[in-house]
């Protein structure tokens, strides 16, 4: 694979995963009556957890996780392309993340909402997660790796920039653009979860019918 095209296919599927635009209404109720100082802190320490998750999960879980469990990377790239899918669906019709808080709630947790749901799991989701476990997995050489953890750190930075921005963004975008926006993201995700599916679905197959009963027979005969 070519790293150009390997780059942008890390920074449109961990982009869209992360969905720092469709986070940004949730971000606003949650911050809602805090100043410009404290959202800054709360969106960099997100960003900055969803990131360390990140790394630290493609690099050290990725191949114990495998081994415990006895996952094979063909079924995580199935599971994850279902799971991908299900969540460009959502975003294609433009349903925002699904995080339910009464007013009494908000204020108990607008101090701690940091790492939940902020960062887990609104940018670091089970959809990234299985997107980057797949983009390390495809990742052939050091090279590609160094640009998968280089693309994480990207989408993270602009993922604070975007939450910290959100309400001049939102007062640019309007309801309507935001959600064309995360309707256009979602198709893109949708398609990226069909190529991971058969990615994975394909090698299943093809050891299905290699091992299938009537052609070892006709093999045989």
């Amino acid at each position: 694979m070519d790293i150009f095209v390997y780059i942008t296919l890390c920074f449109t599927s961990l982009f869209t995963l992360m969905d720092p635009l469709g986070v940004m209404p949730v971000f606003l109720q949650m911050t809602d009556g805090m100043d410009t100082k404290e959202r800054r802190c709360i969106a960099l320490k997100a960003c900055t957890i969803a990131f360390i998750i990140l790394v630290l999960f493609y690099i050290i879980g990725q191949v114990p996780v495998f081994i415990f469990f006895g996952i094979s990377t063909d079924g995580f790239r199935i599971v994850g392309g279902i799971i991908i899918f299900k969540i460009g669906y959502d975003m294609l019709q433009a349903h925002f993340t699904h995080v339910k808080l009464n007013e009494t709630e908000r204020k108990e947790y607008s101090k701690d909402i940091t790492i939940t749901p902020l960062a887990i799991p609104m940018l670091c989701g089970p959809g990234a997660i299985s997107s980057g476990i797949t983009l390390m997995e495809d990742a052939s050489e050091y090279t590609f790796k160094i640009v998968l953890l280089g693309v994480i750190a990207l989408v993270c930075i602009l993922s604070f920039f975007i939450l910290y921005a959100s309400t001049q963004l939102l007062k640019i975008l309007g309801e309507t653009g935001n959600n064309v926006m995360m309707g256009l993201m979602g198709l893109i995700l949708m398609v990226i979860a069909v190529e991971c599916f058969i990615s994975g679905i394909r090698p299943v197959l093809i050891e299905i019918f290699e091992t299938s009963p009537m052609l070892v027979l006709k093999e045989e005969r």
